[in-house]
C-alpha cells in the first residue's frame, strides 16, 4: 500500500494504482514471461513490454486480457473496498415511449399500494414505476442503512420510516 510520502506514480494509472505494475504483478502471480502473457492475452509481446515499462496505456479490453492471461478479473470497488454489482437489467421494462428509465431512479416492479405517486388520485397503477421525490427515496436510503449496517447505527435511533409517511 502506498503511503503519502510516496512520490506519485510515474506512467497510466487506475485511480491511484500503476497499470504497469498491476500487469507485472499479475504476469509473477501466473508465472508467465512476456511472450507466454502475450500469447494467452492475444496482443503483441511489444505489448505486454510497453505497458510494463509505462510507455503505453492499453485500452480497457487489452487490459482484461492481459489480467485474465493471469486469471485475474477487473471489478469495481467503492472508496471501504466493497465489489460493486451491476444494475440489473430488464430488457422488457420500458417507459410508454420505449426508453430505459433513468438510471439514476430505484425501479420498483409490481408496485404495492402506497408506493406509487400517483395511488392519492387514484389513477390506475402501472406495472412500474419509481419514486420521484427525491426526499422520498434519500429517507428510504437512509432508513435502509440503518436497517442493514446494525453494527455501524449501534444505539442510534432509527431515522423516520417513509413507508409510514401519508402524502
Amino acid at each position: 500500500m502506498a503511503s503519502a510520502l510516496d512520490p506519485p506514480p510515474t506512467g497510466p494509472t487506475i485511480g491511484r494504482v500503476p497499470i504497469a505494475g498491476l500487469v507485472r504483478q499479475a504476469r509473477r502471480i501466473a508465472g508467465l514471461g512476456q511472450r507466454q502473457m502475450a500469447r494467452f492475452a492475444k496482443v503483441a509481446p511489444s505489448t505486454v513490454g510497453r505497458v510494463e515499462a509505462g510507455g503505453m496505456t492499453p485500452s480497457l479490453q487489452v487490459l482484461e486480457r492481459l489480467l485474465g492471461a493471469a486469471g485475474l478479473y477487473l471489478v469495481v470497488v467503492d472508496q471501504e473496498g466493497r465489489v460493486i454489482q451491476p444494475m440489473e437489467d430488464w430488457d422488457d421494462t420500458r417507459d410508454g415511449a420505449g426508453r430505459r428509465y433513468p438510471s439514476h431512479l430505484k425501479l420498483i416492479l409490481d408496485p404495492e399500494p402506497g408506493e406509487w405517486w400517483a395511488d392519492i388520485y387514484g389513477l390506475a397503477r402501472p406495472p412500474e414505476t419509481f419514486h420521484r421525490c427525491p426526499i422520498d427515496r434519500e429517507a428510504r436510503r437512509r432508513r435502509s442503512q440503518w436497517e442493514v449496517r446494525v453494527a455501524k447505527y449501534r444505539g442510534v435511533p432509527p431515522p423516520e420510516d417513509p413507508r409510514r409517511w401519508t402524502y
